[in-house]
């Protein structure tokens, strides 16, 4: 089984946050036999727009047919004023061409997929950014099962905290594994 991360920290590389929650669950994923790939958007070259392929040539093509291949579609994004990213907001406009085809009359070219969502931040917003994926996802025909998503708010997420990643990772695991192993086991089983 394969699972597709896209990841919406706003550093292009490094230690993120949100980074290390992903590897956090994704001990959890292994486990229960899902392999996954984790794709930073900052990392690559996607420009805006509401299609596949637009008239400058850029990643995000080759990205949507890693989606498309996948069987569990993951959001990762840290929250910046009660939002999710910039850089997971471009991948979304980007599957709108997803929802003109629905609109058309076609099935879903993403029907039957699974999706989750992982959020860091330092304050609230976890719900209502979930709820927000939670609708996209719903409207390009990706299903959510139940415990399908890990929100972490924790002041260590905040801006200038500058925790290292055994720092973040000893918080997940003191506080988040019974909610990473639940999101785990119902991926797996929504996806089997």
């Amino acid at each position: 089984m394969k699972a597709i991360i896209l990841l919406g920290t706003l550093k292009e590389k490094g230690r993120s946050n949100t980074l290390t929650l992903v590897e956090f669950l994704g001990t959890y994923l292994k486990k229960q036999g899902i392999d996954y790939e984790v794709i930073r958007i900052a990392g690559h070259h996607i420009v805006p727009g509401t299609y596949t392929h637009m008239d400058v040539k850029d990643d995000w093509p080759a990205i949507y047919q890693k989606i498309k291949d996948a069987k569990i579609v993951l959001f990762a994004t840290p929250l910046w004023w009660n939002s999710h990213s910039s850089e997971l907001q471009r991948c979304i406009e980007r599957l709108d061409e997803v929802y003109d085809t629905i609109l058309a009359g076609e099935d879903s070219p993403l029907e039957g997929k699974i999706g989750g969502v992982i959020i860091t931040g330092d304050s609230d917003g976890v719900e209502q950014v979930t709820g927000n994926i939670a609708n996209f996802f719903c409207s390009i025909g990706i299903t959510l099962p139940p415990y399908c998503s890990l929100g972490v708010i924790w002041e260590g997420h905040a801006k200038g905290a500058k925790k290292t990643k055994s720092q973040l990772s000893a918080y997940y695991h003191r506080n988040y594994v019974k909610d990473a192993q639940s999101m785990a086991e119902s991926l797996a089983k929504a996806a089997g």
